[in-house]
C-alpha cells in the first residue's frame, strides 16, 4: 500500500461555522489518515472561524492556520512543496483565484496537483455563463479534477472543459462523529431542517420548509443553521440559529423526521448527497428528502428514507407519521450507510485513483 503526504487547502477543517464541507473534511481525511497517510490542512484565518473551532480530536491531521493575506498564501504554498499530493479545494473564501492559478505551477514528476470542488455545480454554472471566467483555462493543468458529488453529469462536463481525470467521491458517513444518542428535549419536534441560509437554497427552503410549518400550525418544526435568527418566524417554528457539530447527533436522535433540502443547483446536477444525509443516516433518523436524480444510490425511496417532491408531499409525510414506522425507516437508512457509504469506503477509492 503506498502512502502519500497530502497538502490540503480548504475553508476549514478547525470550524463548521459558515463551512458545511467542514464534516467532509473530516470524515475523508480521518479515513485516509488511518489507511497510512498524512495530511497537512491549511486554512485562512477568515470569517470568525477561529473563534468557533469545534474539533476536538485534531490527531488525525495537522491543521495549519495562515493569515488571510497574500504573503501568508505564498508561505503556505512554499510549504506545500514538501508534500506528494497538492490539492486546492473550492470555496476557501479568500485568495481562490490565486491558489488555484498558482497550484498548477507546483506540479513536477514526484508530485501531483488536484482540485477538489465541493460545489462543482455552481462552479461549473459560471464557467458555461462565462466564456472568459479565469478558471476554464485552469482545468486541464491539474493532474485531477476530485468533486464530492454530481456523478455522471458533473463528470461529463468537467471533461468537456479539458479535465485529464474527473472523479466524484461523494459525502460519506464518520461512524466515530455521528450515531444515535439520547433524544434531547432542546430539539423536541415533528420536522427539522439543518442547513446555513443560502441564497440558491432561499426558494426550496420556502417551498419545503416555510409552506410546510405554515400549513400544519399543530405540529413542531426546527430550523437550524446560520442566517435564520433574522427571518420572520412563526409560532411553530424553533429558530436554533448555528447548531455545533457536536451537537448533530442530539438534533438527529431527537426530531421526530429530518428534513434534506438540496441547494437549487445541487438538484438540477443530481447525485450529490449533503453530509447532512449521512449524519442523519448514522443517527438511525427518518429522513424527508427533496427530490433529486441519483438518490436510489445512495437510500432507497419509501424504504431507507421518503422524497418530496413539493411541500404538499413534505405535509402528507408528517401527517402519516407513525413513530415506529419512522424508526424503521432510520434503522434501515443506517444500515446502507454504515455498509457501503462511509468515509472508509471513499478513502480506498481515493487511494485506489492516487496510488495507481
Amino acid at each position: 500500500m503506498c502512502k502519500l503526504r497530502f497538502a490540503f487547502f480548504g475553508s476549514s477543517i478547525l470550524s463548521a461555522y459558515w463551512n458545511g464541507a467542514a464534516t467532509y473534511y473530516r470524515g475523508l481525511i480521518r479515513a485516509l489518515n488511518k489507511r497510512g497517510h498524512s495530511v497537512t490542512f491549511f486554512e485562512p484565518d477568515a470569517f470568525d472561524r477561529q473563534k468557533h473551532k469545534d474539533l476536538e480530536d485534531t490527531s488525525f491531521v495537522n491543521a495549519e492556520v495562515y493569515p488571510s493575506t497574500q504573503k501568508g498564501v505564498h508561505s503556505s504554498l512554499k510549504r506545500a512543496l514538501e508534500y506528494d499530493i497538492i490539492i486546492k479545494a473550492s470555496g476557501v473564501g479568500v485568495f481562490d483565484e490565486l491558489l488555484e492559478s498558482w497550484m498548477p505551477g507546483l506540479k513536477n514528476s514526484n508530485r501531483k496537483v488536484l482540485f477538489w470542488d465541493v460545489d462543482a455545480p455552481a462552479t461549473l454554472d459560471r464557467m458555461k455563463s462565462d466564456a472568459n471566467d479565469y478558471f476554464r483555462k485552469l482545468v486541464p493543468e491539474y493532474d485531477y479534477i476530485f468533486t464530492y458529488g454530481g456523478g455522471d453529469p458533473v463528470k461529463k462536463s468537467y471533461l468537456e472543459f479539458g479535465a485529464k481525470k474527473c472523479c466524484p467521491v461523494y459525502n460519506a458517513l464518520d461512524p466515530q462523529t455521528h450515531y444515535s444518542v439520547k433524544p434531547n428535549e432542546r430539539f423536541y419536534g415533528d420536522l427539522g431542517f439543518l442547513g446555513n441560509r443560502m441564497p440558491d437554497r432561499e426558494d426550496r427552503v420556502e417551498e419545503f420548509f416555510w409552506k410546510v410549518a405554515k400549513n400544519l400550525t399543530n405540529k413542531q418544526f426546527l430550523l437550524g443553521g446560520s442566517g435564520w435568527n433574522n427571518v420572520n418566524s412563526i409560532d411553530n417554528v424553533k429558530v436554533l440559529g448555528h447548531v455545533y457539530t457536536h451537537e448533530h447527533n442530539m438534533f438527529n436522535s431527537s426530531v421526530s423526521t429530518v428534513l434534506n433540502i438540496n441547494r437549487s443547483s445541487m438538484a438540477s446536477y443530481g447525485y450529490s448527497p449533503p453530509t447532512r444525509i449521512f449524519e442523519a443516516a448514522g443517527a438511525a433518523a427518518c429522513i424527508i428528502t427533496d427530490e433529486w436524480q441519483g438518490i436510489e444510490s445512495f437510500l432507497e425511496p419509501d424504504r431507507e428514507c421518503l422524497v418530496a417532491r413539493s411541500g404538499e408531499d413534505v405535509s402528507r409525510h408528517i401527517k402519516s407519521m407513525d413513530k415506529e414506522y419512522a424508526r424503521a425507516i432510520g434503522r434501515r437508512a443506517q444500515s446502507r450507510v454504515l455498509h457501503e457509504h462511509t468515509y472508509s469506503h471513499r478513502a480506498r477509492e481515493v487511494e485506489q485513483i492516487l496510488c495507481n
